[in-house]
């Protein structure tokens, strides 16, 4: 099967659980209001698209491609990123809501997450390097093998993560939220 090509196109309000949406790239589409929860994207491309208020909860995103994607208030729960197709991958999130999901081992350097929820997400074995979480709640996420360096977490709440199974030189911490670093020394800072 052939694969289209769409460029600069715009889809609102649009249910792609009944009206599917077509097997293509996609490339600096705009997509707003759209529902794909549990719809299979496996081997689309999405390159320079932004979603915005789009409802992606467990879709099937085997080999997708995202370069450059812009989320926003979007519900991304359940996603298995870890299997998305990591050639160009990038993305910044915004407002979401990322429950569930998984980012396991993937390269996502300089990712930025702006005022998200990412309750019992997997980093493990994530490179995030230089990533920036502004205002984010990461009640129940996994940091295991986690390249941390350099990331902004001043801002953040609820994260446990341990600096002896995390790399974390120049990360940045709040001083308020710093007993997520030593909660598995059962201490208590007051």
């Amino acid at each position: 099967m052939s694969k289209k090509y769409f460029v600069e196109e715009s889809y609102s309000g649009i249910d792609f659980t009944k009206n599917k949406l077509e097997f293509a790239d996609y490339e600096n589409c705009i997509f707003n209001d759209c529902i794909f929860a549990g719809t299979n994207l496996s081997d689309f491309a999405f390159d320079e698209c932004h979603f915005q208020n789009c409802d992606f909860s467990n879709a099937k995103i085997v080999n997708t491609a995202f370069k450059n994607i812009k989320f926003e208030n979007c519900k991304l729960m359940g996603l298995q990123f870890d299997v998305c197709n990591p050639f160009l991958l990038e993305f910044q999130f915004i407002g979401c809501q990322i429950n569930l999901s998984s980012f396991f081992k993937l390269k996502i350097k300089k990712t930025v997450f702006i005022n998200c929820i990412l309750h019992e997400v997997d980093f493990t074995e994530t490179d995030l390097t230089a990533a920036l979480f502004t205002a984010c709640d990461f009640s129940g996420a996994m940091f295991m093998y986690t390249n941390l360096e350099k990331a902004d977490f001043r801002t953040s709440i609820n994260y446990t993560l341990d600096p002896e199974q995390n790399r974390i030189k120049n990360a940045k911490f709040s001083i308020d939220a710093v007993s997520g670093l030593l909660d598995k020394y059962n201490i208590k800072i007051e």
